[in-house]
């Protein structure tokens, strides 16, 4: 039993859903104004588990929000513009008639900026009556898994990562199209390893919906080692998955965690109501 399970919370009853990440968290109603000794909880939960879920919740957009602001800075997502009365929600949706799922490829949110999120939250409003369930995956463990050369290697190295790499962009097509939007052009460098800034900890900063190439490499030369990290840092040994239900929330650590929604539904609507967290620059 790892440190983290053997952890002891006055509040929350805390659940691992798998050995690598992830946990559910009961014991608590979101839309309430929540002590700080409880919010306490809820990210030493999140930070042990890198990824926690929560169950049943009855949450307005504001109430979301308001949640949100408790645990980090809401950040407004740079491709697609929020909800009228609360732009700091992005719908994440697919319709019956759609094919394509928005972000529907393993990847770490934005990392193409500067400044990529601490946090993601997903708030499920319409679920499919099966599939659209999300993959995540520790990369704590997919760094420390590594030899020690591969390591030293890739701890001196820097990623490019980019808004139009086609894996990632042709998932955001439908919703910048119907929203009138076209594909912004974002580029960003970030090292491969990063240590995350509460725990100490390195991870693996790099994911297939993103990073185009190593800097001072051209794209042909990266590739292959690419191809092996993208293929490594997701092995099922390191991954959890959440069956959503109308009411379940996530709360994902961009920073350590990459997650990937599983397009499975098609005829079926899903809709979901995300809020990312501002982050640090990555070192």
């Amino acid at each position: 039993m790892t440190q983290q399970a053997r952890r002891n919370f006055q509040y929350l009853d805390v659940r691992p859903i798998a050995g690598a990440l992830g946990a559910e968290l009961h014991g608590i109603d979101l839309s309430q104004d929540l002590d700080d000794d409880m919010i306490a909880e809820v990210r030493q939960a999140w930070l042990d588990h890198l990824v926690v879920f929560f169950r049943d919740q009855t949450l307005t957009p504001a109430q979301q929000v308001a949640f949100a602001r408790r645990l980090g800075e809401p950040m407004e997502y740079p491709q697609l513009k929020g909800l009228p009365d609360q732009p700091l929600i992005t719908p994440v949706m697919k319709l019956e008639h759609e094919r394509t799922n928005f972000g529907g490829v393993w990847h770490s949110d934005t990392t193409y900026l500067e400044r990529p999120p601490m946090a993601s939250m997903l708030y499920a409003k319409e679920i499919p009556p099966q599939g659209g369930d999300t993959e995540f995956a520790n990369q704590y463990l997919a760094y420390e898994t590594l030899s020690a050369g591969m390591r030293h290697v890739l701890d001196g190295l820097t990623g490019i990562s980019s808004s139009l790499k086609a894996d990632a962009s042709k998932t955001r097509e439908d919703r910048l199209k119907a929203a009138g939007e076209e594909l912004k052009t974002l580029i960003a460098e970030h090292p491969i390893v990063r240590t995350h800034p509460e725990t100490g900890r390195k991870a693996l900063f790099l994911n297939t919906g993103h990073t185009t190439q190593f800097k001072g490499w051209t794209e042909k030369e990266s590739q292959p080692l690419l191809d092996f990290l993208f293929q490594h840092q997701v092995r099922p040994e390191f991954t959890c998955r959440f069956r959503w239900q109308p009411g379940s929330l996530a709360l994902w650590d961009n920073r350590c965690a990459m997650h990937n929604p599983i397009n499975d539904y098609h005829g079926y609507r899903r809709i979901l109501h995300r809020i990312t967290l501002a982050g640090d620059r990555p070192a």
